[in-house]
């Protein structure tokens, strides 16, 4: 029995300590995420150091109910809203498994805290090459995929919560849940049907919501690839075969309506290819 008593103490020893590396606001964070309510008092001061810390708490607490890690995503890739937060960087979020949906998919309007979507792409890594890639045409080379996506982030902040680079980082970028469209095969010629591209997102009535040139992303969307592999490098980690890459938002955010249904068509690139959801 004092045996059997030594070993509960030892495991509940265990479980404290490992509360004890979670962040106080990383568990702040996932309870509102689950709760779908909004969160403040992030301090607007925080490094990106301890936003990062932040981050990565949170992940760890929201993988029990949302899966293991599956791939990363680039936000703030556009320099008009970079300058609006204050940085001239984009900031890194990570991607959970059951945050990805199949094309068509319905999802709940109110599907977060502060819930809206934008027009995204994905691709997919095929090797660890990618990770010394420096431009699209490099990053192409070691691509499996690339896949038409909604991304449906989540603010998931009060509107008096200042928000800086850092403030969204800690955040998770507002990863919250994406549509992906069929994997389109990459070949050569792709790299520059990417970047004369235009991204056009229409809802269910065939209303043009957006047109924006595939360029809008860092000049190229595969720039986002670059800079995700070099971000990943900084803290000792690496993109590998299979990780989701999402790379940042062609369009302005959106917020939902229920009944509507949205459809971004990437026109130039080989079909026209496309990818929809649908609120409910």
């Amino acid at each position: 029995m004092k045996h059997r008593n030594v070993i509960a103490a030892f495991a509940a020893a265990l479980v404290l300590g490992a509360c004890a590396t979670v962040p106080p606001q990383s568990q702040q964070l996932a309870a509102n995420f689950q709760a779908k309510q909004p969160t403040s008092g992030l301090s607007k001061d925080m490094t990106m150091e301890e936003a990062s810390r932040i981050r990565d708490g949170l992940v760890a607490e929201l993988s029990a109910s949302q899966g293991k890690v599956v791939g990363y995503k680039a936000g703030l890739t556009n320099p008009a809203v970079q300058k609006r937060f204050g940085t001239n960087s984009p900031v890194r979020g990570v991607l959970l498994e059951k945050m990805l949906l199949d094309d068509g998919a319905e999802v709940p309007v109110k599907f977060g805290a502060i819930p809206f979507f934008e027009a995204d792409l994905v691709v997919v890594v095929k090797d660890e090459g990618i990770n010394q890639a420096k431009t699209p045409a490099d990053v192409l080379k070691h691509v499996a995929s690339i896949r038409p996506f909604i991304e449906l982030p989540d603010l998931v902040t009060v509107k008096e919560q200042p928000l800086t680079a850092a403030v969204i980082t800690s955040f998770n970028v507002g990863a919250r849940l994406g549509v992906l469209g069929k994997p389109i095969a990459p070949s050569p010629d792709m790299v520059d049907a990417l970047g004369k591209m235009m991204v056009v997102m229409r809802d269910q009535d065939g209303k043009e919501l957006a047109k924006v040139p595939g360029a809008a992303i860092l000049g190229h969307p595969l720039n986002a690839v670059v800079w995700l592999a070099e971000d990943m490098a900084k803290s000792g980690g690496k993109l590998r075969a299979g990780d989701i890459l999402s790379l940042g938002s062609f369009t302005p955010p959106n917020f939902p309506k229920a009944g509507s249904t949205i459809t971004v068509t990437y026109e130039g690139l080989p079909g026209n290819p496309s990818v929809s959801a649908r609120f409910k």
